[in-house]
């Protein structure tokens, strides 16, 4: 398997959790039909490097209950090495439903469970400072004080390592409100070389910031606070980045959406891939919104992610390759 001292690899930390979600529109009743998956922004990452190529190494703690065992197989599975520390509180739980088919409602269940218990002792210092690139995002320090401690002591270790810190500013409103998600994530914010965020995001990291900036603007004020990086997620739009001074614009791959959950978690790890390959901020961008595209057009978080022969899917408009 990948792993740490075999190969240059992205290490993360946060939570994974078991996912129930309604396959077809309608209320949730007695006797509906429910999906069981894997999530979480990190292993979503994590997966999604993996699956390219590159090595990745997801570090977290995992409830000693069956969808713990199935966290834990699935990321292995997927080529990522798993550095868990073992939990008797729950797995954490996510439920989705399908209200109608426009209009789709989240529930999460994150309180008492193992990964809201991920704590500062769980982060080998080792791993975090051996790696080329360490991935945090905003959504494990939502999850509580101690969750929050560890993510620091992750970028203490990096930042102190010389391991470039990429953030995805993943702002979840159900999880804590704009006040407590800035404060806590704008000293994470300068300590980072690579920023994603979307433009709502951005101007929560930047206060005082005007509707009226456009991408540029807020990827300028970004870097302002500390990273030599940032690139602004802007959906069917694509993407802006200024990356080490220099402005790049993305377009978005053409294809028909069927669930946009997991889409900026593969737009970070298309991204992340190529630049442990050594590629060019060309070509990071374009895998980045490849997979972006790939994530948007099957359903799941991660399972239509490809794998790099699969890429080139997307360029061709047959149904069938032959």
């Amino acid at each position: 398997m990948k792993g740490p001292g075999t190969e240059p690899y992205l290490v993360t930390v946060g939570e994974a959790l078991a996912v129930l979600s309604s396959p077809e529109p309608g209320p949730l009743a007695l006797g509906t039909t429910m999906r069981l998956g894997v999530a979480g922004a990190e292993s979503n990452v994590a997966i999604g490097v993996s699956r390219l190529g590159g090595s990745a190494t997801w570090i977290g703690r995992v409830s000693d209950d069956g969808l713990g065992e199935l966290i834990l197989r699935e990321l292995r599975a997927e080529g990522v090495t798993t550095v868990a520390t073992r939990d008797t509180a729950p797995t954490s739980l996510l439920l989705k439903e399908q209200r109608t088919s426009t209009h789709g409602r989240t529930r999460y269940y994150r309180t008492h469970t193992a990964g809201a218990r991920l704590c500062p002792q769980d982060i080998p210092k080792h791993i975090v400072a051996g790696a080329a690139v360490l991935h945090i995002t905003g959504i494990t320090p939502a999850l509580g004080d101690a969750p929050a401690l560890a993510v620091r002591r992750a970028v203490d270790i990096a930042s102190a390592a010389g391991v470039p810190i990429s953030l995805d500013i993943n702002f979840r409103s159900l999880l804590w409100d704009e006040t407590r998600a800035g404060d806590a994530l704008r000293p994470l914010l300068r300590k980072a070389d690579l920023v994603f965020a979307g433009s709502y995001e951005a101007r929560l990291m930047v206060p005082g910031t005007p509707d009226s900036d456009g991408p540029e603007q807020l990827a300028k004020s970004i870097c302002a606070l500390g990273p030599a990086g940032a690139v602004i997620k802007l959906g069917e739009a694509g993407a802006f980045a200024l990356l080490d001074g220099k402005a790049y614009r993305q377009p978005a791959v053409p294809v028909r959406v069927h669930d946009t959950v997991g889409a900026g978690d593969a737009f970070a790890a298309g991204y992340l891939a190529e630049l442990l390959a050594g590629e060019p901020p060309e070509r990071r961008l374009r895998t980045a919104a490849l997979l972006g595209a790939f994530a948007v057009s099957s359903t799941g978080d991660w399972e239509g992610l490809p794998r790099r022969a699969e890429l080139a899917l997307l360029d061709h408009h047959d149904d069938i390759l032959r």
